[in-house]
């Protein structure tokens, strides 16, 4: 069973994967992890197990398959035997299943132009990590996609019959992440026919929870009225909204940040603002731009 209190899940991308952050998210009832089998540099399992292997056992794990080592930098590979080689190592190295095996960027096979043989391998794809949830090496799969916008492409000009459809989706999730990107992770949701609850967002600072902007711009506008919140308490309880996830994976190393963001989850949104906010960033897109 996937466990996830608080609406967080740790997410392990940046992370030095130490005891102390894995112990306070436990202490402070963040049960799930997110990882990947190329998160730190192909070691992040290992490193898992190493640090904190009594630990796993408490905790909902997630990961993704679909990039490997290369001579000079990672492949992206949705071949079958390479996922189930991915699978059975993470089990492995895990010494447990994980709770959620993710096909990591599935779009990539979308930038090649052709379409019929990207739905073939996203088809077999589907059909690898489908037979790992049969053989008890994870409880589910899904798909984790940075920008579904070449997915909805391809899904919505082609017949789905044979594709195997995710049980769960992760998406970029956001006050950064643009109109098109948003409304492309919801279509191809729906056309999967992934459930609401079964729909995840990811890197709401889009990896700049340091950016000067945030001293600028006021997030908080997004909330309801009369609520006490830090800028970046607010832009992550907008993004359980932008798109509309149940779960949200955000990277920490630092104690006093992940207590802020579990704080943050007791807020309430602006649901108005939010709509407006989504129907302005609709019409920039739609805007042309002026030389």
């Amino acid at each position: 069973m996937w466990r996830s209190g608080s609406g967080l899940v740790l997410g392990l991308h940046r992370s030095g994967h130490g005891r102390l952050i894995l112990e306070h998210a436990l202490s402070r009832g963040v049960r799930a992890l997110d990882t990947a089998y190329s998160y730190h540099r192909f070691g992040s399992h290992r490193a898992l197990a190493r640090v904190a292997g009594d630990l796993l056992g408490q905790f909902s794990i997630s990961t993704k398959v679909a990039f490997f080592p290369g001579e000079d930098r990672s492949r992206h590979s949705l071949d079958p035997e390479e996922l189930r080689a991915a699978v059975e190592h993470s089990v492995r190295d895990l010494g447990r299943a994980p709770d959620v095996v993710f096909l990591h960027n599935p779009e990539r096979v979308v930038y090649s132009g052709d379409s019929a043989a990207a739905l073939d391998q996203l088809t077999a794809a589907g059909v690898a990590l489908r037979d790992a949830v049969a053989h008890g090496l994870c409880r589910s799969w899904g798909w984790s996609s940075w920008d579904p916008r070449p997915l909805r492409a391809l899904l919505d000009a082609a017949t789905l019959d044979g594709l195997p459809g995710p049980q769960v989706v992760m998406l970029r999730a956001g006050l950064l992440v643009p109109a098109d990107v948003l409304d492309a992770g919801e279509a191809i949701a729906d056309r999967l026919g992934v459930a609401k609850p079964d729909r995840w967002g990811m890197s709401p600072f889009g990896g700049r929870r340091n950016d000067p902007l945030w001293t600028t711009v006021n997030p908080r506008q997004f909330l309801s009225p009369k609520q006490q919140a830090a800028p970046l308490q607010a832009m992550a309880r907008a993004a359980f909204a932008l798109p509309e996830v149940s779960l949200l994976a955000v990277g920490t190393d630092n104690p006093s940040h992940l207590d802020e963001l579990i704080t943050a989850m007791t807020l309430e949104l602006d649901r108005a603002t939010i709509d407006r906010y989504r129907a302005l960033l609709r019409h920039r897109a739609a805007t042309p731009v002026e030389s």
